[in-house]
């Protein structure tokens, strides 16, 4: 006990400190600088844009390029700072009016502010600098980008968190007549895990998403039913998620958290509350879960009303869409992305090395083995399949693989074959020697790019080409250096899948030199 006191004594000590340290750095910090009449100049990463300010470059939100405006600096570095617009002196000539009330709070669609058009010719800038800087490499001329069919009511999919804290804005704080810690239904804050900015309406789905989760919210707060607490880990409402696809179907799975009290009877009563008010549910689904995240690859997802998944269709294709299925969100642009995807893959762009000069698939030219690596549900496996002699498709979500399996089935298509694991694992020399060297990879891999070892099985595989689908140009680029010795780019096509957000997907073509 004694040597306990003299422990708690001394961490005393030091806490007291440090508090004075913190204390006193605090006092001689230099207030930063509030900056007038200031030009914005480009856009830069994150949807941000840029000036510069003495020898710094500094990053700001919410504007664009030709905004006069003045910026109150936030954070300064040794070669950047951050700033935020604090009054706009004239506004740019290229610039939209935001259609959403939420914009400037909310940060998904941080280019609403732009025209359209403009955000593609950044997004093509975007996917050059990243290739060319980072990748340093010889290119091809860019394919020009392929912008969005629909620029609203885009997405299939929305992820909305619960919380029992709504965050305020700046003007709220001040209100003294709003009631501060009041419960909401939306989007996480960036620095604010804890909090939840209320959405009222979305644009980026269709607007019968936005009454379903108004309804939830609504019946929630009326009934006296908990928001989750992510602090305390309590509350039993946590997240909800809406899909839609082509068909007209709706999936609905709904977070809950319960406690040793219950909660099952409160949740089940939401449940037909939203089936009975929303028949146009064919999926409705939830889950208990217990972790400190809201990830639910590892939960057990159970069926309220309906069926356990919603189909989604593709030119003449079926896809079997179930609670933990990746299926590209932006469903209409997914088929000219798969429709490139495919392009690049068959087509004769330039004569084959090992092989012949004759298109793959001709009759002089037995039609290609193909390996669909990251291939999610399938869907680019089936999407290619009929032009393939086998494809082969490797994911490490072992239900998006019985989902593939069944999408091939449903579709008459038996010349697919599915592994679950680790790619690095799965894709081995020894698995190549089982199941045949590739003649085309399609690789689509998350946002971390390809595993270094899964890089140099493919090189070792030597394909004849590989289509590199990509969400992050910058991974890719960093990839393409390590295949540059043996590939040369051919075809670099940009598409926008995500309009009004500074995101955009590459499509590389790479043929063997």
């Amino acid at each position: 006990m004694q040597c306990e006191r003299y422990i708690f004594g001394f961490l005393a000590i030091i806490s007291y400190l440090c508090t004075q340290i913190v204390n006193k750095m605090a006092r001689n910090k230099k207030p930063l600088p509030l900056l007038e009449g200031v030009t914005i100049e480009a856009v830069a990463a994150e949807g941000k844009c840029l000036f510069h300010w003495n020898d710094l470059v500094v990053f700001v939100p919410f504007c664009v390029p030709g905004d006069v405006c003045d910026v109150q600096i936030r954070r300064k570095k040794h070669s950047f700072a951050e700033g935020e617009v604090v009054r706009f002196i004239k506004y740019s000539n290229v610039r939209a009016i935001p259609f959403c009330q939420h914009f400037g709070v909310c940060g998904g669609c941080k280019w609403q502010n732009l025209p359209y058009e403009e955000q593609l010719k950044f997004k093509q800038k975007q996917v050059f600098d990243q290739l060319t800087r980072i990748g340093k490499i010889e290119l091809p001329e860019f394919r020009p980008i392929m912008g969005s069919v629909h620029t609203k009511e885009y997405r299939n999919k929305l992820d909305y968190g619960c919380a029992n804290k709504r965050w305020l804005t700046s003007d709220q704080l001040k209100d003294e007549t709003l009631v501060k810690d009041t419960p909401a239904i939306g989007f996480h804050i960036t620095g604010a895990f804890d909090k939840i900015l209320p959405i009222e309406k979305c644009w980026l789905m269709d607007d019968l998403h936005n009454q379903i989760r108004n309804e939830i919210r609504d019946y929630a707060i009326e009934n006296g039913i908990s928001f989750f607490d992510l602090r305390a880990q309590v509350g039993l409402l946590r997240d909800v998620i809406i899909r839609n696809s082509a068909t007209g179907e709706w999936m609905v799975i709904i977070q809950f958290h319960y406690d040793e009290t219950g909660g099952e009877k409160e949740a089940k009563a939401l449940l037909q509350h939203i089936a009975d008010k929303f028949p146009q549910i064919t999926s409705l689904m939830y889950l208990d879960n217990q972790k400190c995240n809201d990830t639910i690859g590892d939960q057990e997802i159970l069926v309220f009303k309906g069926n356990d998944h919603i189909f989604e269709t593709m030119e003449d294709l079926k896809f079997k869409v179930g609670p933990k299925s990746f299926y590209q969100t932006n469903t209409e642009q997914a088929y000219h992305l798969y429709s490139v995807a495919r392009e690049l893959a068959f087509s004769n762009l330039s004569p084959l090395t090992s092989r012949s000069a004759l298109p793959l698939g001709s009759s002089e030219n037995p039609s290609p083995l193909i390996y669909d690596l990251y291939t999610g549900t399938g869907t680019i496996a089936n999407f290619v399949a009929r032009k393939a002699r086998k494809v082969i498709g490797i994911e490490y979500v072992p239900e998006a693989i019985e989902d593939a399996k069944i999408n091939s089935s449903i579709n008459g298509i038996d010349n697919t074959l599915f592994f679950a694991g680790d790619m690095k694992d799965i894709l081995t020399d020894e698995f190549i020697a089982e199941h045949g060297r590739p003649d085309v990879i399609i690789t689509d891999p998350p946002r971390a790019g390809m595993h270094p070892d899964v890089v140099k099985t493919i090189l070792r595989a030597a394909p004849e080409r590989i289509v590199y689908v990509s969400c992050n140009p910058a991974t890719q680029a960093r990839d393409l250096q390590d295949f540059d010795a043996d590939y040369k780019v051919s075809v670099v096509q940009p598409v926008d899948m995500f309009p009004h957000t500074p995101h955009v997907e590459n499509v590389v073509l790479l043929e063997k030199r």
